[in-house]
């Protein structure tokens, strides 16, 4: 894999890091294609539970489209790679992917920040989608999420005057889950991440992907994703192994089947 794109094994956690600091992590054809090769990767690897995601750095998580790229050729590979742009923005991916947010999140950044299921966020980050300043609109899910996370006055406030919130109002606002002092950031979010890992992985997928269907169909529709995913889970090893472990006083022993 590229540089620009690091990876880092904790356990049954995998952390990506986005290594372009001296460009605020922004995102050329490297990086997306970097992290779509990855999450392929991860999705089939049964070794890993959670992802966390993160910039390198302590100024930007991700300050979005690297523009000097883009206008050097390498808009198809920026916005063309598996998944979509930074390679997850249009990906469908099975396990819990945790944001860990070192500082802005812009632009792109921010929607590569909404395709995470979780956030964790260094009091000094700040978040935003400033493309209409620049004549544009966010066009990698930040005008389709951010109404599913935020109240629709507040996310229409953030796409129409493109000025950014500070990490204390997403707090506030629910769209990140914790806020911590910077140099603690990856310590909570690893914590948090090795607190899901302990968990069954096939409950984790299940329970991610009921969520996830059920938010955007009417609750009959969700009922019936409800009991397909009750009826595999159920039925598993680990649905098993869970109660018998509890009963024994011993952690489980997970199969993800």
């Amino acid at each position: 894999m590229a540089d620009e794109v690091l990876r880092e094994r904790r356990g049954r956690v995998e952390v990506l890091t986005i290594n372009r600091p001296e460009a605020r992590n922004a995102i050329n054809g490297a990086v997306s294609n970097g992290i779509a090769t990855a999450m392929e990767e991860l999705a089939q690897d049964d070794a890993v539970s959670v992802v966390v995601l993160t910039g390198r750095g302590d100024k930007a998580f991700s300050a979005g489209m690297d523009l000097k790229a883009f206008a050097g050729g390498e808009g198809g590979s920026i916005m063309g790679a598996s998944g979509g742009f930074g390679g997850i923005t249009q990906r469908d991916f099975p396990k819990p992917i945790i944001a860990a947010v070192n500082g802005s999140a812009l632009a792109g950044g921010l929607e590569i920040m909404l395709s995470c299921d979780l956030v964790v966020a260094a009091d000094h980050a700040v978040f935003g989608i400033p493309e209409a300043k620049r004549g544009l609109i966010a066009g990698a899910g930040g005008l389709i999420r951010l109404p599913k996370r935020l109240p629709m006055a507040v996310a229409l406030e953030l796409a129409l005057t493109g000025d950014p919130i500070d990490a204390a109002r997403a707090y506030a606002l629910g769209l990140v889950n914790r806020v911590v002092p910077a140099a603690s950031l990856m310590e909570e979010a690893l914590s948090l991440a090795e607190t899901i890992a302990a968990n069954a992985p096939l409950a984790l997928r299940y329970s991610k992907e009921v969520m996830r269907r059920a938010s955007d169909v009417p609750e009959e529709e969700g009922w019936r994703v409800n009991g397909e995913a009750v009826r595999v889970v159920f039925s598993s090893a680990d649905a098993m192994e869970g109660p018998v472990a509890f009963a024994e006083k011993r952690p489980p022993r997970w199969q993800g089947k």
